[in-house]
């Protein structure tokens, strides 16, 4: 697995393996991208700052529930 951020565009490329995308589909702010097979290969979220900051709190608040 390999990251990496672009501050000039604020998006995060997480890529999970060497394979190339076939397609793509995007949720809000996260685009993910498959194999042909439809194994997932890369995720690209963007305004990355701020999902990711809604992506901990999420965990988070989980985590205090949890306990």
């Amino acid at each position: 697995m390999k990251y990496k951020y672009d501050p000039e565009t604020d998006v995060l490329v997480i890529t999970l393996g060497v394979e190339t995308p076939d397609f793509g589909e995007q949720r809000e702010n996260i685009i993910t991208h498959y194999t042909k097979d439809g194994l997932p290969i890369e995720i690209e979220i963007l305004d990355a700052s701020h999902t990711a900051v809604k992506i901990l709190e999420a965990i988070t608040r989980t985590k205090k529930v949890g306990k």
